[in-house]
């Protein structure tokens, strides 16, 4: 289940979307977890001396300027070429049902029962021996609820059916429905279909033929948290919509080669992105991978476009990496839910997640069965 973050270019400004749902413009120098705006402190876009002069300054601004326009004539063009798929009718809220109950005798997050998001956990989430085995048991469990998730995705099924039968397949494991109550969520599993680049909410509408959907299945078992997600096709597909779900896995899949002990952080967004401008795809920034472990949402947060942060990975690190591709615009529009992103231009989205563990030659895919 992703992050949002606003992290961007401290020189621009972007269009973002409040918490309700309204577009608004904000600074591209700060990061929020759904919507909670945290202050960061970026380095300036160049030294200030005096004797800079501003000559000098004029003829940088204009580079600058002219550098700002050729990438944003270059996105356009992409654009033209590959945002034309898909012009149906727009994704519309259906009808939420009530929250499932989840047994007493199941352990439950410390986050349920209060409607206020959690704060992003600063330390990183790094495990002993029995951290490990428990964290393997966790992202098993969901990797095979992901994978029975997906042998429910056909036409005029509802979403709602889906996080029914995942509902009830977490419980019956003695595991908790991590998104269930986050933050006031109201499901216990997101599925995102078509638009929708993350946190959709599953409602009354039913699936129709070649309609993608993204699945996001976390589990809570036994103090830890499995974090997993994919698309899936729904009855006949587009070749257009099954080369996005395509490149969007390939992207994950490289961007997890990069990782292992002492990696800078920054090859991720950097290997995503190389790979996903070679198809004109967008790699959205707005939302973002995170540590998952024994807490739900933690630093180190994880960027899958071009980026400059410091950091590297430890050995017995445990986060997501959760790309999301679109085939136009990489801006998006919240739902009055609070929750649902869709993107602003109406273009599909994919996503596909793994939570993976940082060794010192390389990564363990742990979301796997």
């Amino acid at each position: 289940m992703a992050l949002t973050t606003l992290l961007g270019p401290s020189a621009f400004l972007k269009l973002s979307t409040s918490f309700n749902g309204e577009p608004s413009m904000s600074s591209s120098n700060s990061l929020s977890l759904m919507g909670s705006p945290i202050t960061l402190s970026l380095p300036t876009a160049f030294p200030v001396n005096k004797s800079f002069s501003r000559k000098k300054f004029l003829v940088f601004s204009r580079r600058m300027s002219g550098l700002e326009e050729a990438m944003k004539i270059r996105r356009e063009r992409e654009l033209q070429v590959v945002g034309k798929e898909r012009k149906g009718p727009p994704l519309r809220r259906g009808k939420v049902s009530p929250r499932l109950p989840v047994p007493d005798h199941i352990p439950k997050p410390p986050y349920v029962g209060s409607d206020i998001l959690p704060e992003i956990a600063s330390e990183y989430q790094i495990h002993d021996s029995e951290g490990i085995a428990k964290m393997r048991a966790a992202c098993e469990l969901a990797a095979r609820v992901l994978n029975f998730a997906g042998t429910l995705v056909r036409p005029s099924m509802t979403t709602n059916e889906i996080d029914k039968a995942v509902h009830q397949m977490i419980i019956d494991a003695g595991a908790y429905p991590s998104p269930l109550g986050y933050g006031a969520f109201p499901k216990s599993v997101c599925t995102s279909v078509n638009e929708c680049m993350c946190h959709g909410i599953p409602d009354s509408r039913q699936l129709q033929n070649g309609d993608i959907i993204n699945i996001d299945v976390t589990v809570y078992l036994n103090g830890y948290h499995g974090d997993t997600s994919r698309t899936f096709y729904c009855g006949k597909v587009s070749d257009a919509m099954k080369n996005l779900v395509k490149v969007s896995e390939e992207c994950m899949e490289k961007a997890i080669a990069v990782c292992k002990d002492g990696a800078p952080f920054k090859k991720i967004g950097k290997r995503i992105s190389e790979h996903a401008e070679k198809y004109g795809y967008g790699v959205v920034e707005r939302f973002v991978g995170h540590g998952v472990g024994t807490v739900f949402h933690s630093e180190p947060i994880i960027l899958h476009h071009r980026n400059n942060e410091g950091g590297c990975m430890v050995e017995g690190q445990t986060f997501t990496i959760e790309p999301i591709l679109t085939m136009g615009s990489i801006d998006c529009i919240t739902w009055p839910d609070n929750w649902t992103a869709v993107t602003a231009d109406g273009s599909p989205a994919a996503q596909f997640e793994h939570t993976i563990l940082i060794t010192r030659t390389g990564a363990e895919i742990l979301t796997t069965c």
